[in-house]
């Protein structure tokens, strides 16, 4: 009902403005001539047979049916259309009258119309956005950094939505948009006006809207935006926004990893997932940071099926309930299960018969292991040998492995066992008809267990924060850079690959507890204090990539490689994993890296190198 009485109002008022738009014309052309009164009269009779004509064209492009309050151009280009065709209709129809309307008239009958009808739709847009503005006056004082699309989009969000927050202009580094307005604000200047624009304007939030532009920038950007004590929030880069689409609701604070040393990995997902529309997908370890990212992403894809593969059942029901919530169109199965326990995991893969497996479950932590190596090897060994037996037997299209830049020359049990599971898909792949693959990258920033929340609770707590050793470095990406690299080794792989990405430049990890610092408003060693504690057992001050031996070849992502598989003896590979499998619980460190040197004769030396 209330529709019903909104269009007959929005009529009602366009017939008047129609008529106005014939009457003002008529007037103009006719006004003083000694037949003036007759042609206005005349007009006026024929006034009701143009109204007709122009609100069914104005019905016929749904102008009755459109919400006014956010109208655009394309709003704009319906009405000329609509107006254009109801001109058309009244030259035909006065054509064959005593009077037809002279080209003056049509003319200035047509632009008066299309300003009329046209601006009483901007009028109420307007009234609308000047009602939002004002009743956010006592909101927070927003700076948008950067005056494109995405810094457009934020502030039009904010007008057009009870957020509490008040746009009051942009800072550009563009020359070209210095002085211009955009949706009603100034750009006040470059990023050196930033300090000057919070103080004057009482400025206590800056958002940066610049998702497309480097880290080096946002870095730039981060450091000025920092000393003006403002609030800081972002939106993060586009490789980071899963579907693609910039909104406010992707803003957040500014954190870690849009400060990474180098750039982000860009994957175009849309046209490398499709090996998972229509399919089965099974992910082990799907409770865990990369397994749960994983969920979510593959999820964007539409597959047949969703089977969440975990031993934790906290970590499982947590992602289990978001999957539920945010993808309601999957079927989702969960299964509870330790990838060590054979019999379990078969019956798994025969029930489900998945077609992609993501083999995301293993023990990670370096220290943990040195102290328990036969929980590495029953899980990183067994878990996957159990695993990429069950997907040769049910026949598995596509089955990709997580491993770690820790497996190349490995100095740690878990690096060690991670080394055996990539060795373990390389020589699966020779005799099944499933695509194996690997994919080998470095520390995750964010992960469960990674350096970066140790930080962050020293930093909480006061400090000290402890580095190991003031060389010590790693390479470092984000959660959605790994799995959008993992999607796309699955699509790219032929078989028997050990995928790795090109991460730029490693970062030293006391560099990065002092952003850390920095990045909550504190000094390091005047307000926090580093301290270095030594390199653990297992640990390696620098990690590498590929072996020498592996080399790379490059794919068609350019920042994506493929490690050249090392040859093994498969006899000897297969009599390690029983020999290592015998000694239970009483395997050693030392027998994990004999067992592995004999099959890696590389490996036996670089042994002996490091402990020379």
């Amino acid at each position: 009902m209330k529709s019903f009485r909104r269009i007959i109002i929005l009529m009602s008022c366009d017939a008047l403005l129609v008529n106005l738009a014939i009457a003002v014309p008529v007037i103009i052309r006719f006004y003083g001539s000694q037949s003036f009164l007759s042609f206005l009269q005349y007009y006026m009779i024929l006034g009701l047979l143009i109204t007709i004509i122009y609100i069914a064209f104005f019905y016929l492009f749904n102008l009755y049916n459109r919400v006014w309050a956010y109208a655009s151009t394309s709003e704009l280009v319906a009405i000329v259309q609509a107006v254009t065709l109801g001109s058309f209709g009244t030259i035909a129809l006065t054509y064959f009258t005593y009077w037809p309307l002279p080209r003056s008239v049509v003319i200035m009958q047509w632009a008066f119309t299309i300003i009329l009808i046209g601006g009483s739709r901007l009028a109420w847009r307007v009234y609308v956005e000047q009602r939002k503005t004002n009743g956010c006056k006592a909101g927070r004082r927003a700076l948008i950094i950067g005056a494109g699309d995405a810094g457009a989009m934020v502030t039009r969000e904010f007008k057009g939505h009870k957020l509490n927050i008040r746009p009051v202009g942009f800072i550009d580094d563009d020359p070209n948009k210095q002085r211009l307005t955009v949706l009603g604000l100034p750009v006040l200047g470059n990023r050196e006006a930033i300090p000057q624009v919070v103080k004057k304007l009482n400025v206590d939030l800056i958002i940066i809207a610049m998702p497309s532009v480097s880290t080096a920038v946002i870095r730039e950007f981060v450091e000025i935006c920092r000393e003006t004590g403002a609030e800081m929030k972002i939106l993060p880069g586009m490789y980071q926004i899963i579907d693609g689409h910039v909104s406010v609701n992707h803003l957040r604070p500014v954190q870690l990893e849009d400060l990474l040393h180098r750039e982000p990995v860009r994957v175009d997902l849309e046209e490398v997932a499709g090996y998972l529309r229509g399919e089965t997908v099974l992910i082990t370890g799907a409770g865990g940071s990369i397994g749960s990212e994983l969920c979510r992403q593959v999820s964007l894809f539409g597959p047949q099926k969703l089977i969440l593969f975990g031993h934790g059942e906290n970590s499982i029901h947590k992602i289990w309930l978001e999957l539920e919530e945010s993808f309601k169109g999957i079927p989702l199965e969960i299964e509870i299960a330790d990838v060590r326990d054979r019999s379990k995991v078969n019956y798994i893969f025969e029930k489900h018969r998945p077609g992609v497996v993501f083999h995301a479950a293993a023990h990670k932590h370096v220290p943990l292991m040195e102290l328990h190596p036969d929980e590495a090897v029953k899980t990183n060994i067994t878990g996957t040998l159990n695993v990429s037996d069950a997907a040769d037997r049910v026949g598995v299209k596509v089955f990709v492995m997580i491993s770690t830049d820790k497996a190349v020359n490995p100095s740690s049990v878990m690096g060690a066992t991670k080394r055996m599971a990539e060795l373990i898909i390389q020589n699966k792949n020779r005799v099944s008809n499933t695509i194996f693959t690997a994919v080998r990258f470095g520390n995750v920033l964010g992960s469960n267990g990674s350096v970066v929340p140790i930080f962050q609770r020293q930093i909480a707590n006061g400090g000290p924060v402890t580095v190991t050793h003031p060389e010590m470095k790693r390479y470092f990406m984000t959660i959605p850079e790994s799995v959008q690299l993992v999607i796309q080794a699955g699509a790219m792989a032929e078989g028997g690959e050990v995928f790795v990405l090109d991460m730029g430049e490693p970062v030293k990890i006391v560099d990065l507890a002092k952003d850390m610092i920095k990045f909550s408003g504190l000094e390091p060693e005047k307000d926090i204090q580093i301290t270095f504690t030594g390199v653990r057992p297992g640990e390696k001050l620098f990690e590498e990539l590929l072996t020498a031996e592996e080399g790379s070849r490059a794919t068609k992502h350019k920042r994506i490689f493929i490690a050249r598989p090392s040859l093994v003896d498969v006899s000897a590979l297969g009599q390690g994993i029983v020999e290592l499998f015998s000694k239970g619980h009483l395997c050693k460190r030392e027998d994990v890296f004999a067992i592995l040197s004999s099959m890696i004769p590389i490996l036996k030396r670089y042994q002996r190198e490091q402990a020379g």
